[in-house]
């Protein structure tokens, strides 16, 4: 009875801790939808594209610092305070009409919600056992793409009405979110090992996990140069109405949201998570060439190499989260995913303008060949296998005897079985 009860409680978390995602994601990802709506107010594409970046700023200057805070105090109402002050931000910022106000707003907003990143994906590196963590943190990484599918949903029909009204319904949203998670989430059972972390136990005493966010962090360029502006290319290369490809490009983050949950459980099965990302990098930058010759020729071509590069490019993200966690134990796994991410999203955040500034320069063709090396060089930069151990979290915290690595506690990626966790004390 009471594994039947844990195995529903991990799921009920795993489902909480997307819509979570979700929730902030739709903002911290999908303001691109809003572009149209803001060069309609007289902003530059590059200018517009410097807005929808400031929470991804946001996300950069705290992800850290959450990730700290998971590790010492838990996920529950780390991930619940994050959602709850940015949902209040954006609600704060139907107000605003300037637009350096509304820039400090997205800013304080993604800052905020930054904490989605770092705690949901520690939940489930407790919860979830090495044979299914890939597929667990392949669901949740599907939360990114679906926000932003969510996004494109709501946010171009809702521009119409205003601003404003678009802004309202996502704070409202990460709220919603807030309060689910404090209801429903419970932590998982921690040793008195997992807070000690000492000198010893750095995994970044090897270069195995500054490797992983170097190659995560390049294969973010592509993704992004897709993403952001692929809503503007329809519009202004190939003729379409926003209504109408915002759809479209909602159902692309759909199948991303996909092709995340089937390379996580590639990755299950093969025992691997870096050859199946390796793979999936050199398949994105074949595509990205596609595109960018279609692009230059002003073939239609290129509106099916957009959408098939918007599934591929953000295939990979679950397999680095899963390996960075795995490696970095679970005493490391909050501020080892705040490295990842806020590297990942320094990047992301310079994306936006730079690639805006050289689409106004040279074109789209020339953004989309620029696109196409950065996957070629993440597949070299990547480790070649993980290693079977490393630096323990602590001497006490690894893996259950008789256990391979690749576990909460330990190193590599050979899945295997783990304790269940139970809830802390006075959580039911």
């Amino acid at each position: 009875m009471d594994h039947e009860r844990e195995d529903r409680r991990r799921w009920l978390v795993l489902a909480v801790g997307m819509f979570a995602m979700t929730s902030g994601c739709a903002f911290q990802f999908g303001l691109p939808y809003l572009i149209p709506a803001l060069r309609d107010d007289g902003l530059s594409l590059s200018q517009a594209g410097l807005l929808a970046a400031c929470p991804t700023v946001g996300l950069v200057l705290t992800l850290a610092a959450w990730g700290a805070a998971a590790d010492r105090w838990g996920e529950r109402w780390v991930l619940a305070s994050g959602l709850g002050l940015g949902g209040l931000v954006l609600l704060g910022a139907t107000a605003v009409r300037g637009t350096v106000g509304l820039g400090v707003c997205f800013l304080l907003a993604g800052a905020a919600g930054a904490s989605a990143h770092a705690s949901s994906g520690r939940l489930i590196l407790g919860w979830f056992p090495a044979r299914e963590r890939g597929l667990a943190m392949g669901l949740r990484q599907t939360a990114l793409p679906l926000g932003v599918a969510v996004a494109a949903l709501l946010l171009p029909p809702l521009a119409g009405h205003g601003r404003a009204t678009a802004l309202g319904v996502l704070g409202g949203l990460s709220l919603g979110a807030a309060l689910l998670v404090a209801v429903a989430v419970r932590d998982p059972a921690r040793s008195a090992a997992d807070g000690a972390g000492g000198p010893a136990g750095n995994p970044y005493r090897t270069a195995v996990l500054w490797r992983l966010h170097g190659a995560a962090t390049l294969l973010v360029v592509p993704q992004f140069t897709v993403s952001v502006f692929a809503l503007v290319y329809l519009v202004d290369e190939h003729g379409w109405a926003p209504s109408a490809a915002g759809p479209l490009l909602a159902c692309v983050q759909v199948a991303g949201a996909g092709a995340r949950l089937a390379a996580g459980r590639w990755s299950d099965v093969a025992g691997s998570r870096v050859a199946p990302l390796r793979r999936l990098a050199w398949t994105a930058s074949g595509v990205l060439a596609v595109l960018a010759a279609g692009a230059f020729a002003r073939s239609g071509v290129a509106v099916a190499a957009l959408l098939v590069a918007g599934v591929l490019t953000v295939s990979t993200n679950g397999l680095s989260f899963t390996a960075v966690a795995e490696y970095a134990g679970s005493a490391w796994a909050g501020r080892a995913l705040g490295v990842h991410t806020t590297v990942q999203n320094a990047v992301a955040a310079c994306v936006g303008p730079a690639v805006g500034a050289l689409i106004g320069a040279a074109g789209y063709g020339w953004a989309y060949a620029l696109a196409v090396a950065f996957p070629l060089v993440a597949a070299a930069v990547v480790p070649s296998v993980l290693p079977p151990s490393g630096p323990s979290s602590t001497a006490s915290s690894g893996p259950p005897s008789g256990l391979p690595s690749g576990l909460p506690g330990g190193r590599g990626e050979v899945a295997g079985k783990s304790r269940r966790p139970t809830s802390r004390a006075g959580g039911a």
